[in-house]
């Protein structure tokens, strides 16, 4: 009998535990982009509270692109990132020169993106949680030929880095995956 209880509880654990660390991803299918050719990353929006999270995103993005197999990455100059919490028109004409930017250094592709939560949860564990979405555009169509979104929370001990890391991963190896034929 107190078997059976044990038993039972450990199941009950089990899906507790598995429902507290679970990630959420969207995406359109394998992109189709060639990791040989020239890219280049945009500034990322920042739709959160926690200042600087877009170039938080931005740096892993970056880091992960290379371990992924995109060599040949620009990353835009300083002077196109900028956080505009109040004017909803100042970041897209940052995206547009951004774009014009990226096809003046000969880059076929560019990432953007957004960060839409980057935080620790409030409670007892506080939990990391963070949310993405990432696009990437074919500049010599302008036609974005990717987007995914995903959202992820860890652990309570996990470091919110980690899982924005796991988050962009899983991401990117969805839009760099080779093309079913």
């Amino acid at each position: 009998m107190k078997s059976k209880w044990i038993g039972k509880l450990l199941v009950v654990l089990g899906i507790v535990l598995g429902l507290t660390a679970c990630a959420v991803l969207d995406t359109s299918g394998p992109s189709g982009a060639d990791p040989a050719g020239r890219w280049a990353l945009l500034p990322f929006a920042n739709h959160t509270e926690t200042p600087l999270a877009a170039n938080r995103a931005e740096a892993i993005t970056a880091a992960l692109l290379a371990a992924k197999g995109v060599a040949d990455l620009a990353r835009y100059p300083a002077g196109l990132s900028q956080e505009s919490l109040f004017d909803a028109g100042a970041e897209r004409k940052q995206q547009d020169e951004a774009r014009a930017w990226a096809r003046s250094q000969g880059a076929r592709y560019a990432v953007v993106g957004s960060v839409d939560e980057w935080r620790y949860k409030v409670g007892v564990d506080g939990e990391p949680a963070v949310g993405i979405a990432l696009s990437i555009i074919d500049l010599s169509a302008d036609k974005v030929i990717w987007n995914g979104v995903g959202g992820k929370s860890g652990w309570s001990r996990e470091a919110l880095a980690a899982v924005a890391q796991k988050l962009i991963g899983s991401l990117l190896d969805q839009a760099l995956a080779s093309p079913r034929k």
